[in-house]
């Protein structure tokens, strides 16, 4: 910033007023920048990203976030960046993911980044973008010879089951304490499983001897209140450290713990923080500052409604020739009411 210089007073001489006058061109001068050079602009990249569905309704990753939140991470993420987007949507449906990549072909996209779980499709098109000499980035399923981003599901469920355990130590210490894992526990194709492995072995960290008891819903969240009842009726003394496999699953839990009278004999981690979870701008927030006396202590992000701002970038670099790791794993973090704001703040909840 710099200080305005006035005209000096008439009595000064007229040979002050121009040196003043010419210091300040000199300023002003060096404070402007000079105009680019012809073809020197920052080059824009044209990417191209198939989701893997945006059908309504349909959950992603054993998660609660749509084909829609994913599309629209990418969105936002990309006014940030000399990026300009082709979207596609891949239905779930080979066929049409074949297609895809066939028109982005013809458009002569700088790159693709490709989000579907068939591995044969998936190595198809990785086969017709390398003829076509465009590079790839690959989503939750691996394109053969292309960087994978990918969740890291036993990496999340460990998280959240070292926190279950640091509950139970630090508020059940000597109790008779239960696990139990709930929701759709064997959903191969969301490797949820993972997940589940991973929770039982941070339980095992901090409470080597404990009881892991798994209810499956089969995509069912109905099924919680028939099967939590059930098992909260055969323990009545015991204090229970419940992982959901996600947000939804958590909520259910919750209402089932309420309805047998059993929230002070419990704590939930689930995984996921959609927006069930963390809330909107006008929303009432399980995870809250104001809320610390809810059943569920956490969540473990998965931030598929981030997932575009962790993407483009790994794509540029991959357009600008840097060396990028064949496997990038989500930082999976667990949020509570103690940082929920710093990651969601109530301003830019999406």
């Amino acid at each position: 910033m710099f200080k305005v210089l006035t005209p000096p007073a008439p009595f000064a001489g007229r040979r002050r007023c121009v040196l003043r006058l010419g210091i300040l061109a000199l300023l002003l001068a060096s404070a402007v920048p000079a105009p680019p050079a012809r073809g020197a602009e920052a080059r824009r990249y044209s990417i191209a990203f198939a989701n893997l569905t945006e059908e309504p309704g349909v959950l992603l990753e054993g998660t609660g976030f749509t084909g829609r939140d994913v599309r629209e991470s990418f969105v936002l993420a990309a006014r940030l960046l000399p990026v300009d987007l082709v979207l596609y949507d891949n239905g779930r449906d080979p066929q049409k993911a074949l297609a895809n990549a066939d028109d982005a072909i013809r458009r002569k996209v700088d790159l693709y980044v490709q989000y579907h779980h068939d591995a044969a499709t998936n190595a198809l098109i990785g086969q017709r973008l390398q003829a076509a000499k465009i590079p790839v980035v690959a989503i939750n399923d691996p394109v053969p010879g292309a960087p994978l981003y990918t969740l890291d599901n036993a990496a999340a469920g460990l998280i959240a089951g070292e926190a279950l355990g640091d509950f139970g130590l630090s508020t059940w210490r000597g109790a008779s304490v239960l696990a139990v894992v709930i929701g759709n526990i064997g959903a191969r194709d969301d490797r949820v499983p993972e997940r589940v492995q991973g929770v039982i072995e941070g339980l095992r960290r901090r409470l080597p001897g404990i009881k892991t008891v798994p209810l499956d819903t089969r995509g069912n969240p109905a099924q919680i209140g028939p099967l939590l009842g059930r098992l909260v009726a055969g323990q009545p003394g015991a204090k229970l450290l419940i992982a959901a496999t996600d947000d939804t699953s958590a909520l259910a839990a919750k209402a089932a713990l309420e309805t047998a009278g059993r929230l002070a004999d419990a704590a939930i981690v689930s995984h996921g923080v959609d927006r069930s979870i963390h809330g909107g701008m006008n929303d009432r927030k399980e995870l809250d500052p104001s809320n610390r006396g809810s059943v569920v202590i956490g969540s473990v992000a998965f931030y598929l409604d981030r997932l575009g701002y962790d993407v483009l970038p790994l794509a540029l670099r991959v357009l600008h020739g840097e060396p990028v790791p064949p496997r990038t794993l989500t930082k999976h973090k667990l949020i509570t009411t103690a940082n929920v704001f710093v990651e969601y703040p109530p301003y830019d909840m999406q």
